[in-house]
């Protein structure tokens, strides 16, 4: 009989997404949020280490060392910096990371110098219909038509060094969350801090639960995932799995939901590990979880960074849905609540393939088959013998 999933507290999900939310940690700067995450782990009693930079590498002991797995979620988000002081007294902007400027037009923002915070907003170059009529209509759409205007005595390029703001100081989107009654939970850096929160809730039920996990595995959070590195110089163990999570985009095209846990198959850097993400899905089946198969075309995770790394593991993706990602982004709790316990289950579950543990002595016999070989191999009455094709080619 397969073993009920454990419940993840779903109050203490929100409430650390919350909090998580509140702290700014554009790629870059997120000193702040690991520092809370790190505090986090540390009042579920899971040991952790931090990398130069900040990635918190946690380990959950298992019954056995090997073969490791991991699950990663990853703490920065999108942003901005000052590309260049103006002479009008406003700050032009670099975005940091992918994402659209007509997502930043009329947003509250933090500047953080080196000497202090600034509050202040971000506008088109044209941002009275007053001064500018329908002309205001015609502006593209692009970072080099938007400006951000200071909260603080500021007319000139004069002005803003005086006040201590200089290039590549970062900025921060205000988060505006808002949690309704429905169940929707909207604001901008859902991506990832939901993902967090996810894997933070099922980390506790795991741990209050005191069921052993099977095999080591290692929580990690990375802080550089949408700038690309992500868990690139992350995975010092022998780990064999690795599940990366992150947002599932909720859009025309798509077949992810609000209302349950994407297993992503395929996304800009090719196919994710056959096995793995099968895995997923029969655990997400077993457990009657509600969950999508998806495909995402232009989007690259924690895994694709730790395999161009040079690692030979396995990769899966599993993520929730989201509506309107790296824009005003809004989730429901039945999507965290479902990947979290689709989490739980898999930290609790056995080894895809246990031969992993010995990659290098891996024999034929114990590899893998993606199809029982005799199903792969009907394919031989369909298709012409080779010899006859050679006969017919001669």
């Amino acid at each position: 009989m397969t073993e009920q999933p454990l419940e993840p507290d779903l109050e203490y999900l929100q409430r650390v997404l919350l909090e998580m939310l509140a702290i700014p940690s554009p790629t870059g700067f997120t000193d702040t949020i690991v520092r809370y995450v790190a505090e986090r782990l540390e009042e579920l009693g899971i040991p952790f280490e931090l990398t130069r930079r900040g990635t918190i590498r946690a380990t959950l002991k298992g019954r056995q060392s090997s073969p490791d797995r991991a699950v990663s979620a990853h703490l920065d988000t999108i942003g901005a910096s000052v590309r260049q002081l103006l002479d009008n007294g406003r700050l032009a902007l670099a975005p940091v990371g992918c994402w659209s400027s007509r997502f930043a037009e009329g947003s509250r923002v933090s500047v953080f110098t080196d000497t202090g915070v600034y509050r202040g907003s971000v506008l088109p170059l044209m941002a009275s219909g007053h001064a500018f009529n329908t002309a205001i209509d015609q502006m593209p759409i692009s970072w080099d038509h938007v400006e951000v205007r200071l909260d603080a005595y500021c007319a000139t390029r004069a002005d803003c060094e005086a006040l201590g703001i200089g290039i590549g100081d970062f900025v921060a989107f205000d988060p505006l969350p808002e949690f309704t009654e429905s169940g929707h939970i909207s604001a901008r850096h859902l991506d990832d801090k939901a993902g967090v929160a996810a894997l933070l809730a099922a980390l506790k039920a795991v741990v209050e639960s005191d069921r052993q996990p099977l095999i080591d595995c290692h929580p990690l959070f990375t802080i550089t995932e949408e700038t690309g590195s992500g868990a690139a110089g992350a995975l010092p163990w022998d780990v064999s799995e690795f599940v990366g999570i992150d947002i599932a985009p909720v859009a025309p095209g798509q077949a992810s939901s609000e209302h349950a846990v994407s297993v992503a198959m395929q996304d800009s850097s090719g196919p994710y590990d056959y096995h793995l993400s099968r895995h997923l899905l029969k655990l997400a089946g077993e457990h009657d979880l509600p969950v999508r198969r998806d495909l995402f075309r232009y989007y690259f995770s924690d895994a694709h960074s730790a395999v161009t790394a040079g690692h030979d593991i396995r990769t899966a993706l599993v993520a929730f849905g989201c509506d309107a990602t790296h824009g005003y982004e809004r989730t429901h709790i039945d999507s965290l609540a479902a990947l979290s316990r689709l989490l739980t289950a898999y930290l609790l579950s056995p080894p895809v393939f246990a031969s992993d543990s010995h990659p290098a002595n891996a024999s034929l016999e114990r590899f893998s088959h993606q199809l029982e070989h005799d199903t792969q191999m009907e394919s031989e009455t369909r298709v012409p013998a080779v010899d006859s094709l050679l006969k017919h080619h001669d």
